[in-house]
């Protein structure tokens, strides 16, 4: 197994998981504001920021806010189903994205509550309780370390240890320059 194609199949992936994570937790913003007879004012998905919807007027801001972690663990985990029962030559990285989702949203509500930050401000401040957050976040963390494992025996890791597919290399480098592209092309519409 060359170390260049493990390292590039990694860091790819963790990029695009990343972007693509913020892009799709922004969606259930956008379809919870669309919902709720919100008006997306602004969307801010860039590779250099944390991304941001603003909903202005906002009349369900709780739905609002909690309409982008739920979007952003429900959609990922549908297609890495789909992707785990075809078998899919890189059906690991639907699931590992599917993975990353659920752990970053979940540790996202889960622990956001204790720095007031973003989504979980909102939260907190329309009534929430933290009970309801950290028990979000330990509904959703594991499950996603549950996929991170089964996925990390394609990027090199675990039992059983399989080789990195060099054409999924290069393929998923692909994949996050342009992700990356986009995001700088697209970065704040508003």
């Amino acid at each position: 197994m060359s170390i260049l194609h493990q390292a590039m199949l990694i860091t790819s992936l963790l990029v695009v998981s990343w972007l693509l994570m913020m892009l799709v937790h922004e969606l259930g913003h956008i379809l919870g504001a669309l919902a709720t007879g919100g008006r997306v004012h602004r969307l801010i998905w860039h590779p250099l920021v944390f991304s941001q919807t603003d909903v202005m007027p906002n009349p369900s801001p709780l739905v609002v806010a909690w309409m982008g972690p739920i979007v952003g663990i429900v959609l990922p985990v549908l297609p890495a189903g789909v992707a785990s029962w075809r078998r899919w030559s890189m059906s690991y990285a639907v699931v590992f994205f599917a993975g990353f989702c659920l752990l970053v949203n979940g540790a996202y509500i889960g622990l956001g509550h204790f720095q007031d930050i973003g989504d979980t401000a909102v939260m907190a401040w329309l009534g929430t309780p933290t009970w309801v957050m950290i028990a979000f976040g330990l509904l959703t963390a594991p499950p996603g370390l549950w996929l991170l494992h089964r996925a990390s025996s394609h990027l090199g890791f675990g039992r059983p240890r399989r080789p990195v597919n060099p054409a999924h290399a290069y393929g998923m480098l692909a994949i996050a320059i342009l992700t990356v592209a986009l995001g700088f092309l697209v970065g704040d519409m508003g």
